[in-house]
């Protein structure tokens, strides 16, 4: 499931640079049955079946063991969801474990003694957290120093500044009719980025109104 996230594109450039080390670990490497499961059936009762613990810190006891890490996620769709800040703070770890959850979730003990923090991507559930781990890795990766061929190019991202990115043109300036703003065709970098900052206040108003109010909160 990881193969094509890991050699395209930014995480590709980025281990190719040397700036990123990405190992898979599988879980039943590190089972102690001869079956080699991960998973059994609820305490109580219900349907599903829940990861198990053994394995889990068998990993993590093993990885640890031969380097220390900053965090140790879990991903999980009734934990904090993933924003640009977590993904800031997260770029500046050196050495991260991302457990992926599956199935009707891990053993409540993981979370309570194992991890150390635990990541959404959204209010939804999907058949396993690999996809949320890409999604996690992704957002970091690019933020690392030397990743993106423009230092600056994440700073304008959108939630850097805690509003959405302005409208963004290329050539041609005029297409069916269809012109790029002027001021953006200008020389005027003053103007530019005033119009740039109007935009984005602007579309943050119309399509996120919650990231503006908690801008206003903060000035109170």
């Amino acid at each position: 499931m990881f193969a094509g996230f890991l050699e395209y594109s930014i995480p590709q450039r980025a281990r190719k640079k040397g700036l990123l080390e990405l190992e898979l670990h599988n879980l039943r490497d590190y089972s102690a049955n001869r079956y080699k499961s991960v998973d059994d059936y609820p305490y109580g009762g219900g349907a599903g079946m829940v990861m198990s613990i053994e394995p889990i810190d068998r990993c993590i006891s093993a990885l640890k063991a031969e380097r220390p890490y900053d965090e140790v996620i879990f991903t999980s769709p009734d934990a904090r969801v993933l924003d640009q800040p977590m993904a800031n703070g997260l770029s500046m770890c050196k050495n991260i474990i991302i457990l992926c959850g599956h199935y009707k979730g891990v053993d409540e003990r993981v979370r309570e003694h194992l991890v150390t923090m635990e990541i959404s991507i959204g209010d939804y559930v999907l058949s396993g957290g690999e996809l949320a781990a890409a999604v996690i890795a992704d957002a970091v990766i690019r933020l690392v120093p030397g990743v993106l061929g423009d230092e600056t190019s994440a700073l304008s991202d959108s939630f850097q500044d805690g509003l959405l990115s302005p409208p963004v043109y290329t050539r041609p300036p005029e297409y069916k009719g269809w012109k790029v703003p002027d001021v953006l065709l200008g020389g005027n970098d003053r103007l530019k980025a005033e119009w740039r900052y109007e935009k984005a206040v602007e579309r943050t108003r119309e399509r996120r109104p919650s990231l503006l109010e908690g801008q206003d909160a903060s000035r109170q």
